[in-house]
């Protein structure tokens, strides 16, 4: 790859698809990582066509314990240095924690939280060592939230993954490497869909839902600029201002009262994992 590299994991729908063509008309190389290989291939074609890039396809699992070490190791080989990082893939279990196996759980973990973690680790001594560098987290405004039920998993990941990403900006402070978290709202994408939630997300109003192009620019645009959160669209801006300002024990009953309109925690019956 003769231009800067940019690896961008879930790139096939989403957020990760908006990344990818941010980045490409930026003029980066990507290298595109997600599980469906068929649509990556024709997703990379296409940006390849329009922007003169070249494009990598990784279909890779990161639920895989040993995911992140191979692809790493096989990019190395090929002396494939990474410039920008957007670690966004990511998906929601629906329902009560105890409606799902825990081997959901830990695989839900492992993507969302260890596999960001190792990448990130993987690749940033090399971005360091060059003094130039961009990581993107992508997480979500749930990070600072209150708990609701249902989803209970999610929202204590992207707590993590905020927090991980504000002690890993400071530590990269004046190395040249920006690192970012992407805390969007409901945002348009597959995301409803795959936890079989879109019906009652149906319910939100319109001025809720960002369009996911915005929220891929703006965060790139965060990055550049060395800011640690990046929280598009006013409404959430103003939404976590003011939930802040309401003592914590009214703050939660709000969260909890609002959420249980689009969470499902109604099973509490453990799933046979035999």
């Amino acid at each position: 790859m003769s231009r800067p590299v940019a690896l961008v994991t879930g790139a096939s729908s989403g957020i990760g698809l908006s990344f990818a063509h941010q980045l490409a008309r930026k003029g980066f190389d990507l290298v595109l990582v997600a599980r469906r290989v068929d649509r990556l291939e024709k997703i990379a074609s296409d940006l390849s066509r329009e922007h003169s890039i070249d494009c990598r396809v990784e279909g890779r699992d990161l639920s895989d314990p040993s995911a992140v070490s191979d692809l790493v190791a096989d990019l190395e080989r090929d002396s494939v240095e990474v410039e920008v990082l957007i670690n966004n893939a990511g998906y929601g279990l629906s329902g009560a924690y105890l409606s799902q196996p825990w081997e959901q759980h830990e695989q839900f973990i492992r993507v969302l939280l260890t596999a960001v973690c190792e990448l990130t680790h993987r690749l940033l001594p090399a971005m360091k060592q060059r003094g130039k560098g961009r990581i993107i987290q992508v997480s979500s405004v749930a990070g600072f939230l209150p708990g609701t039920a249902g989803h209970t998993l999610y929202g204590a990941v992207k707590a993590a993954l905020n927090l991980f990403t504000e002690c890993l900006a400071l530590e990269c402070k004046g190395s040249g490497v920006h690192v970012t978290a992407l805390c969007p709202g409901f945002t348009y994408t597959e995301f409803h869909d795959v936890t079989g939630t879109r019906e009652k997300m149906s319910k939100m109003p319109g001025y809720m839902w960002l369009q996911s192009d915005r929220v891929a620019r703006e965060a790139l645009e965060a990055c550049d600029k060395g800011k640690i959160y990046c929280v598009p669209g006013l409404i959430y801006k103003s939404l976590l201002f003011i939930l802040w300002l309401i003592p914590a024990p009214l703050r939660r009953w709000l969260v909890a009262r609002q959420g249980s309109s689009y969470r499902d925690s109604s099973s509490e019956t453990p799933v046979n994992t035999t």
